[in-house]
């Protein structure tokens, strides 16, 4: 099973193996407060397609877009496979700052980790 969750949110150990997928490290933690086994920046979105969406709602359908193109390099195709390796085996939760719970980079994630082609 693959989850979403903020980073705020405590730690389960239903969670499995967690993911940070944010850029940039979650502001008021340190690394040490933060319970996660990998920090995946290969997969998370460019700081150019992150300042440009800024998660305005009537951007999200063409953030997906370039989301997935940014996902379609070697490295993060490799960082994805490696993640769906994990999930075949337990869970995987991926970890995200980002307040808007259904319209973020973790969506898209969620679904090509699991297969979905649209999230």
């Amino acid at each position: 099973m693959i989850a979403i969750k903020r980073i705020y949110a405590e730690r389960d150990p239903a969670d499995g193996y967690r993911v940070l997928v944010d850029r940039l490290w979650p502001r008021g933690f340190k690394r040490e407060a933060l319970a996660f086994d990998e920090w995946a920046k290969a997969i998370a979105p460019s700081n150019e397609l992150r300042n440009w969406y800024r998660h305005q709602s009537d951007l999200w359908p063409k953030f997906q877009i370039r989301y997935r193109l940014e996902l379609a390099t070697p490295e993060a195709v490799a960082a994805l496979a490696w993640l769906r390796a994990i999930a075949r085996k337990g869970n995987v939760t991926l970890l995200t700052a980002t307040s808007n719970e259904t319209e973020n980079h973790a969506v898209v994630l969620k679904g090509m980790i699991g297969g979905k082609r649209r999230s």
